[in-house]
């Protein structure tokens, strides 16, 4: 397993080792054991997945405290764009968002801690997207900034996105209070 920082401190794109050969592939999805040899103390109480057309879009989703979830996210069958966004109050990169493509062929993973902003679009049909949790759903909790924000400035490249009624009502974020703080 590779660890490879981006520009969002905390933020992560993980390479898992992948065996391959004219049978297919092998890889552990998640390994307790190298996770915290990386240095993780997170502990996941929760999986997810959710499957897709092409061209859907989640997000921007978030959990505020004391229900705030760590996530672990990758893509079993088809593509996506991934999204963060920094909601830590002080953070040198609030308010900043990055991408990544999670497909089944580069089979990366990421990383995101809690105060993160989360949302993806599909690249492809029948797209399965799974994630781990260090919290579990809790609707009271849930929070969703607008996905088009222009303040936010996110290229989804996606002309017609197909967003759920939530989706499209987030806040905008000029209005946002965050919840969360920044720890170096």
């Amino acid at each position: 397993m590779r660890i490879e920082k981006t520009p969002i401190d905390g933020l992560l794109v993980i390479h898992p080792d992948v065996f391959e050969d004219e049978r297919g592939y092998f890889m552990e999805s998640f390994s307790q054991r190298k996770w915290e040899g990386a240095g993780f103390q997170h502990v996941f109480v929760q999986d997810n997945e959710s499957k897709s057309a092409k061209d859907v879009l989640r997000g921007l989703h978030f959990q505020k405290p004391p229900f705030a979830q760590d996530k672990l996210v990758r893509v079993v069958r088809g593509a996506v764009m991934d999204v963060a966004v920094d909601l830590r109050a002080g953070s040198p990169t609030y308010g900043q968002h990055f991408c990544v493509e999670l497909n089944e062929e580069n089979k990366l993973q990421f990383f995101l801690p809690a105060g993160m902003a989360h949302g993806f679009v599909t690249r492809r049909d029948n797209t399965v997207f799974a994630y781990k949790v260090t919290a579990p759903y809790a609707p009271q909790s849930e929070g969703c900034l607008l996905w088009n924000d222009p303040d936010l400035r996110i290229d989804w490249k996606c002309e017609h996105p197909i967003l759920s009624a939530k989706d499209q009502e987030g806040e905008a974020f000029k209005n946002f209070k965050s919840p969360f703080s920044f720890h170096a």
